[in-house]
């Protein structure tokens, strides 16, 4: 395995990571804006239940056409924009599903990419052991023809 090679998949480690990273910050704001989302439908509802409660206890005592048409206005209003900030909040998970998926590819990508790395790695270490074990015992038998010793070893002598 060439350096070349090796610094190429380098590249595409750090192009990955880089990419993972992105991930991961698309999905912490959508994190933040989910969460928002989900805070103001919460909000919302429960200040409809306020909203009801402080105006049944209003209408016990006694009111008029126009404030029982008032709290059915604002009311309906009020249903609306609970179900508009519903629809939002929703919307908003979906993508954050979506997100989180996208960073599962993502860091899967990275992990592939490091293995490969790892496993080239590991070859190109291999490959230089065995030339360097190849040189070695080349000089040696070298270095016993050169003594004398070679012909007589290999005659049992």
């Amino acid at each position: 395995m060439s350096a070349q090679s090796l610094q190429a998949l380098d590249v595409l480690l750090e192009r990955a990571e880089a990419e993972r990273d992105e991930a991961l910050r698309l999905l912490r704001d959508a994190e933040a804006r989910a969460g928002a989302m989900r805070q103001q439908h919460e909000q919302l509802a429960q200040y409809r239940t306020e909203y009801q409660t402080r105006w049944t206890q209003s209408f016990a005592r006694s009111t008029t056409v126009d404030i029982l048409s008032c709290y059915q206005s604002f009311g309906g209003r009020l249903d609306q924009a609970i179900s508009q900030q519903d629809l939002l909040s929703n919307q908003a998970e979906q993508r954050l599903d979506l997100i989180r998926e996208q960073l599962r590819e993502r860091e899967l990508r990275v992990a592939s990419v490091r293995k490969l790395l790892e496993r080239r790695r590991l070859e190109a270490r291999r490959s230089q052991d065995r030339q360097e074990q190849k040189a070695t015992d080349e000089q040696a038998a070298r270095a016993l023809r050169h003594s004398g010793f070679g012909p007589a070893l290999r005659l049992g002598h």
